[in-house]
């Protein structure tokens, strides 16, 4: 078991490798991507510049990119952890984060317009608790651009504009309408995360939890799984390609979850990720040792 200052500095290594790289399978598909650009095109410029520029922040433990984001946090504790002293920690961590440079001050008081120049504030950083059976510890890290968030929407079936009926033929015109408006201005190539259902808060918790999945996964339920192949494709023959220059790569992966809904709603909620699509996972074992993974 980790506790006070032991678990204060294995968050600030998370948040260290977070911020200072993007997971593998995420390089892999930009690398993929590269080569099915035409060659010398300035879209493969583009995504070939992005992986160097993850060389050299990985190389220099320096952000991947200037806005670090705002920092979720997603746990599953042993009873031998307390939601208190996780807390403390992660806020405690924040702040030496901060001091260190891995990431740039981001909580801004929405009344004073003051930064609390250190990643913390009301309502941040976000944590999602969940216990679990045996001992330990899990934290995932995702890092969320404002970008990114700022082209993240939710729409509310029917929706007669779109001809979108309450049905996954509904929810495919949504995420192809929510990546076209985006044109490039959530940096793509982008991740896009689906929720399907729920109320209109934990839609949007379930889109942001696709986002900690792995692009090379296959979702368990035969339907998504189609659907989120089909709008890969899809959405990658609208031709706005990366950073909205065109090109053939506008997605790297769309991931999509469901929640039950009440019947007189049926939300379909995006939250759209940048081509810098910044999670890590740390592990605490009973014996308190620790590992990361992406």
């Amino acid at each position: 078991m980790l506790q006070g200052e032991t678990l204060t500095e294995a968050l600030v290594e998370l948040i260290r490798r977070s911020s200072s790289s993007i997971p593998r399978d995420v390089q892999d598909a930009i690398a993929r991507a590269a080569e099915r650009e035409e060659p010398a095109s300035g879209a493969q410029l583009t995504l070939r510049l992005l992986l160097e520029n993850v060389r050299l922040a990985e190389t220099t433990s320096r952000p991947v990119c200037q806005d670090t984001g705002a920092l979720l946090f997603f746990v599953r504790y042993g009873r031998e952890y307390t939601q208190r002293a996780i807390e403390a920690a992660a806020n405690s961590a924040l702040r030496i984060a901060t001091q260190r440079y891995y990431l740039r001050p981001n909580a801004v008081d929405p009344i004073t317009g003051k930064n609390s120049g250190d990643n913390t504030g009301v309502g941040v950083p976000f944590m999602e608790f969940r216990e679990k059976d045996d001992a330990g510890l899990e934290i995932s890290l995702l890092q969320k651009g404002g970008g990114s968030e700022n082209v993240s929407c939710q729409y509310t079936l029917p929706d007669g504009g779109l001809g979108a009926g309450r049905d996954l033929e509904g929810v495919r015109r949504c995420v192809i309408d929510a990546v076209n408006k985006a044109q490039g201005k959530g940096c793509a190539p982008g991740i896009v995360g689906a929720g399907i259902g729920g109320d209109r808060a934990s839609s949007y918790l379930v889109a942001k939890h696709q986002l900690l999945r792995r692009l090379d996964d296959t979702n368990p339920d035969p339907k998504l799984a189609e659907l989120e192949s089909r709008l890969v494709e899809e959405c990658n023959s609208l031709g706005i390609g990366p950073m909205g220059c065109g090109g053939r790569t506008t997605v790297l992966g769309i991931k999509a979850g469901i929640a039950a809904r009440v019947p007189a709603s049926y939300f379909v909620s995006i939250a759209y990720m940048c081509w810098a699509l910044r999670r890590h996972t740390m592990s605490v074992a009973a014996d308190g040792g620790v590992s990361y993974h992406d």
